[in-house]
Formats: C-alpha cells, structure tokens, sequence
C-alpha cells in the first residue's frame, strides 16, 4: 500500500531488506592537523555513527541495507542523508525534526586510546534523541532479515532506551536482532545503571558483540558467556589477540590479523559488518569471525570511520586460507585493491 505526503508517495509495507540498522549518525569535523582542539585551526567535514557506519560497509560490500534514524531539518541532516544514501544505504524511513537539531562532533586526530584524545560531542537534544516507540516506523524498522542495534541508542533518552527495550523484547516473528554493546560511558553521564541497562538489552538479542574491555568488568569471554548466556551467538572481540564466538555447545576463536594501521576508529562497526555479512551468507562462525576480521582490518588501514571493503571473491579467499598462512598475513593500506589493481595489470596488455 502506498499513501501520499507532503514529501511525495512513502509505502506503508517497506520492502524486506537483507540489514536494517537503527541509531544517530552525526556529521563528523577531523582535524586538518594534529594537535589540542583548542589549537586546530581548521576541519573536514565527514559522517559518523556506529549503526550507519554498518549499513554503509554492508551496502558496499553489495548487501541490501537501510538505515533508520532521525536528523534535523536542516543542512547537517541534508548531508547525512546524501553521504549515507550514496553508499548505496536505503534512507527513504529518515525522518526529519523540524524542531530539533542534527547532532555534531568534533574529535582530535590521535588514536582514541589515547589520553591526548579529545572529542567534543553536540548531541544533547538532537533529533535523533527523540526517536520512541511513537515517533519511528515500526514496521520499517523490522522490514529486514537481520536488524542491527546498539548500545549507543538507549543512552541518548528514555524514548530511546524505550525503544530499544520493544526492539530486543522476544517476540515471535521479528527479525534476527544484532546488538553490538558498544558501550561508551560518557553518554551515561555518570548513570551507574548504564552497564545494567546493556546487559539487559543484549539478553534479548539473537547476536551479540562486546569487547571485551566493556564486558562489565568480567575478566574473560568465559566469564561473559557465563554472564550472558541467552543470545544463541555471542562475540567477544578481543583487540588485537583476536575475537571469540559462543554458539550453542561450541566455542570458535580466531586470532586477529597484523595490521599497519592508519587510524585505529571504525573497525569494530567495520567488523561487526563483516559478521554479519556472512552471518547472511550463511557461512560457519570461523569464516564469520575472519571475514569481520579483514572488514576491520580495511577501516583501521584508512584514515576516516569507513573504507571500501575488498571484493568479496578477495575476502573469500583470505578467509579460506589455512591456519599458518592466516597466522603469518599482514595487510597495510591499499590492500582492499590490491589484487583489484594486479588483476588489471594481468588484463592489460
């Protein structure tokens, strides 16, 4: 069934797509140099947000996506909406506020693991905040096979927060909910229930990814599978060791790659990507956790929150390589095309 609005005809019945992702993405401003906020003289603008940055790399690496959220009627939600959607992201369930603002922020250029790291979040009270169980589509936001989540979401309101809890609630007939914990203690500004309040959001969801460094302080993915042994997969990211998954009686692990890397943000949406992507080609959970081992590898080996994924016959055949040699690759930039770019050498002439 098709209704017509003020923006044109909208479907009532959204086609069924392979990931929905939900959750504020905001426009991003990077340092044109290193150094303190207060000393950088100028910035780029980019986009970020964990759920979008899923949906896009998705996208890219030829899925069927689309991301749902709010932003403001204005020309940071205009941008969003465009940088998003030239990914290839389905952006027609975007509502635009006329009342609230498109959140920004600003961060430094080290590595966020830093102390020198500094971001500077405009997000109170932006559009996205006041995503609830009344003001979003419902039946978009369940219109695909896999919908992705995060902890992110409940900490920007108590719509949000219930939002999320009608989402992750069980229920016959909805689609395979993804919950990345994503946990970020500054949203919480301080709520000692921020901790509780994602470990009981990712108790009703079917995949789970934590890392393990905000795993609720419990020492070890043992521990955590112990502490959440409800979602049918759990991941546990390991950093640089590597990643773990628990599902059903069995326990995958799966060290990670060597990389050089460019700028240590993205990856964990970039990895979560590659999960689930292969989660939706129905692979075994060790090609899962490599093929989100080799997205995260293509964002940390480039500057910004997203890279161009490799192609996935790449990806495939990183994926199948044997223990050893898995052991012993190492990728640095550009290495999403380098075969690409051997492969058309081979072809000309």
């Amino acid at each position: 069934m098709t209704i017509v609005t003020l923006d044109g005809p909208r479907s009532t019945t959204p086609d069924v797509v392979d990931v929905v992702t939900l959750g504020e993405s905001m426009v991003t401003f990077l340092p044109s140099v290193p150094g303190r906020l207060a000393d950088v003289p100028s910035f780029d603008r980019a986009i970020g947000g964990a759920e979008s940055n899923v949906a896009c790399v998705l996208a890219a690496a030829g899925h069927t996506a689309r991301w749902i959220s709010r932003v403001g009627a204005d020309g940071f939600g205009d941008h969003l909406v465009e940088a998003i959607g030239s990914y290839g992201v389905d952006v027609c369930a975007v509502r635009r506020d006329p009342d609230r603002p498109t959140g920004v922020y600003f961060r430094t250029a080290g590595d966020r693991a830093t102390d020198a790291h500094e971001v500077a979040y405009y997000r109170a009270g932006s559009a996205a905040s006041a995503m609830s169980v009344r003001t979003m589509d419902l039946d978009a936001i369940r219109s695909g096979r896999v919908l992705h989540l995060s902890g992110i979401t409940p900490a920007l309101s108590a719509d949000c927060l219930n939002l999320m809890r009608e989402l992750t609630a069980r229920r016959p007939g909805r689609p395979l909910v993804s919950f990345d914990v994503n946990h970020r203690p500054g949203l919480w500004r301080g709520d000692a229930d921020g901790a509780r309040v994602l470990l009981e959001l990712a108790r009703g969801a079917d995949i789970v990814f934590v890392g393990e460094d905000e795993a609720w302080g419990l020492g070890g993915p043992e521990a955590v599978r112990a502490a959440l042994p409800e979602p049918d997969l759990l991941v546990v990211k390991q950093g640089a060791t590597g990643a773990t998954a628990f599902h059903g009686a069995h326990v995958t692990s799966v060290p990670a790659l060597t990389v050089d890397v460019v700028a240590a943000v993205g990856a964990g949406d970039a990895f979560a990507a590659g999960f689930l992507s292969a989660t939706l080609r129905g692979l075994p959970v060790r090609e899962r956790l490599r093929h989100g081992h080799l997205m995260a590898a293509a964002a940390l080996t480039v500057p910004g929150d997203l890279a161009t994924p490799p192609a996935r016959e790449h990806a495939d055949r990183l994926a199948a390589l044997d223990e050893d040699a898995w052991g012993t690759l190492r990728l640095g930039p550009g290495w999403t095309q380098a075969e690409e770019r051997a492969e058309e050498e081979v072809r000309t002439p």
